[in-house]
């Protein structure tokens, strides 16, 4: 009997060790591994939707350094800033001592590399379809011990994203996304506005580009007769450039005023505000095929405001006032 419970003894010790040595694993949207062997308690974000991110899943408590930019929420706007996208302080974050760092590939991929050469966790954070960012916040939960937080808010995301589409039926409208107007920049075919431009019903004028952000001419712009002319701006301020289009009389967008703009803060930013962006967007659009005649509706999702209240409403309102 006390051999049994010896050997009993030993294998839950024989177990302990195991699981103790396996860790904690996930795949990032790189297709990379990432191991940690306890769940990280130091986490440094190089871009601003990687803090949204490591928030939503429940661990905002564990960031002890951040990107320049890292503008929400509001508690990550006193963190220690560690660098912008073009430069890394490499002595300031070694010095946070990071068991973690959550980026994307855009932000100085050398410095980062260097980071991970020395032994610090890397996981990138660069969704490729709407519904990944729930995937994130879920593989984040996981690195930091948090998955009950995390599975809730990928949960809510997923709802949300569910209740944007599909809205309308028929052609899609032709949409030119606008980033830019001296150098004019758009966003490529792969770009994940392009997929909540076809979430909202409409399609890319330049979904054939595979460039994330292309630089394009003007007479491409007018070649491709856009029906819709969308502007991502940050806080969605009109840009004057936006209705120079109106200049153009040959163009669809111009003659039936459907001129638009959006928050890039939110549409932008592969992170969980994601949503309230592709929420903009397709009131938009929702605008422009009442312009045009077409049935449509536009999405009624909860939408977060100010003070942490939810407040249930239509963004279709916000367009109206918009367009010219």
């Amino acid at each position: 009997m006390v051999a049994g419970a010896v050997r009993a003894l030993l294998a839950l010790a024989a177990l302990a060790a195991t699981l103790a040595h396996a860790g904690i694993s996930v795949v990032d949207d790189s297709g990379a591994t990432v191991n940690l062997r306890t769940p990280a308690r130091r986490i440094v974000t190089l871009a601003p939707h990687a803090a949204e991110l490591v928030f939503a899943a429940g661990a905002g408590r564990a960031i002890v350094g951040v990107i320049k930019g890292t503008d929400y929420p509001q508690a990550a706007t006193s963190l220690p800033i560690v660098g912008d996208a073009v430069a890394l302080d490499l002595e300031r974050i070694t010095s946070l001592a990071p068991d973690l760092i959550v980026t994307w590939p855009w932000t100085t991929p050398a410095q980062v590399n260097w980071l991970r050469d020395r032994g610090i966790a890397v996981f990138q954070a660069d969704a490729r379809t709407v519904g990944a960012i729930a995937e994130d916040i879920e593989r984040i939960g996981v690195l930091t011990g948090t998955e009950s937080d995390a599975s809730v808010a990928a949960a809510k995301l997923r709802a949300r994203i569910a209740a944007l589409g599909p809205h309308t039926s028929g052609e899609p409208l032709r949409v030119f996304y606008q980033v830019s107007d001296v150098p004019l920049f758009t966003l490529g075919g792969q770009h994940l506005v392009s997929k909540a431009i076809a979430l909202c019903g409409g399609r890319n004028v330049f979904d054939q580009l595979t460039i994330p952000a292309p630089q394009v001419g003007v007479e491409a712009v007018l070649a491709a007769d856009p029906q819709v002319i969308v502007a991502g701006t940050a806080d969605a301020k009109r840009p004057d450039w936006l209705d120079r289009w109106n200049a153009f009389a040959s163009v669809a967008a111009a003659q039936r005023k459907a001129l638009y703009v959006v928050d890039a803060n939110l549409l932008h930013r592969p992170g969980p505000r994601f949503v309230d962006g592709v929420a903009q967007l397709c009131a938009a659009l929702a605008d422009a095929r009442r312009r045009y005649g077409i049935v449509g509706t536009a999405p009624i999702i909860d939408s977060p405001a100010v003070g942490g209240a939810t407040a249930r409403t239509s963004a279709a309102a916000a367009a109206d006032r918009q367009a010219r």
